[in-house]
């Protein structure tokens, strides 16, 4: 059983769905200096923000839990491995369309006798989907590419990851690429919908404590009902108001303070699906409290 704290995001993948007509140098100096590409945390900006490209599929812009900033995601696929690692507990920061120095990528493509992609006459920055950085030492960080998988059989396409591998592997960091093959549809949507629980940061400690309290009672009144019926059945009982049961079950599941399988429908979840978590359940009253 994959539970939500075991999330292997050694697994993701990710994908540009747009297109880019490419920058002078000038430009290219100009993102520098405004920081692109630079920073942590907080502090990051991607080096191609979602505005930079006319995108062939959707983009989106999102708040991080964990960074506390806006992420410019370019594709769907995108946003799927975005929400897994922004979930993900071992995961301690992302930083999307991360920038490949240059004059790297330019030399690694002539030592492999690859082309590079040029913009009248000016070398252009590649970028990988991710970097993703880690709590465990044993595996810091990791860069993240991700292609659909029909993608894959194009020259072109495999040329450039051959030369993003090669950057990655010269600066000793693990790279990956994720097809949507290996993106779960199931675990995409209940990560859709718990995610907007999971980015607000204004929850207050009595309550959150509270309504775990309140909905382990249930849990052991009604073991083998639907987590949704058992909301329905505290708004409809007068004990809460339509809708706040759900509202703050999610925030619950949200904040790791039940564990479930991700793979399966949030919809279909019993209590006897979950796994109380006391240890995270202290950890997030405590964040909550600062």
């Amino acid at each position: 059983m994959r539970y939500v704290e075991i999330i292997d995001t050694a697994s993701a993948g990710f994908l540009m769905s747009g297109t880019f007509k490419g920058l002078t140098q000038a430009h290219i100096d100009r993102r520098l200096k405004d920081g692109r590409g630079q920073g942590q945390g907080s502090h990051y900006k991607p080096f191609i923000y979602t505005r930079d490209v006319s995108s062939l599929g959707r983009s989106h812009r999102l708040p991080g839990s964990k960074t506390r900033r806006l992420h410019h995601l370019l594709s769907d696929l995108e946003l799927a491995i975005f929400l897994t690692l922004d979930r993900s507990p071992h995961v301690t920061d992302i930083r999307e369309q991360f920038p490949m120095r240059v004059e790297d990528t330019v030399r690694i493509a002539e030592e492999l006798g690859l082309p590079h992609g040029r913009y009248k006459g000016t070398p252009q920055v590649l970028t990988s989907d991710f970097l993703v950085d880690f709590e465990d030492p044993q595996r810091p960080s990791i860069a993240i590419q991700a292609k659909y998988s029909t993608d894959l059989q194009k020259p072109e396409v495999i040329e450039r990851l051959e030369l993003e591998r090669r950057y990655w592997q010269e600066k000793g960091i693990p790279w990956a690429i994720v097809t949507e093959r290996e993106v779960s549809k199931v675990a995409f949507a209940n990560i859709q919908w718990l995610y907007p629980a999971h980015a607000e940061d204004d929850i207050a400690q009595d309550d959150l404590a509270h309504y775990q309290q309140l909905f382990l009672l249930e849990f052991q009144r009604h073991p083998d009902r639907k987590l949704t019926a058992i909301a329905q059945g505290l708004d409809t009982s007068g004990q809460l108001e339509a809708g706040q049961a759900l509202y703050w079950l999610r925030q619950l599941l949200a904040r790791h303070c039940f564990l479930f399988d991700l793979d399966t429908p949030y919809r279909e979840l019993k209590p006897k699906d979950l796994v109380a978590n006391s240890h995270q359940m202290h950890q997030e009253l405590s964040s909550v409290a600062r």
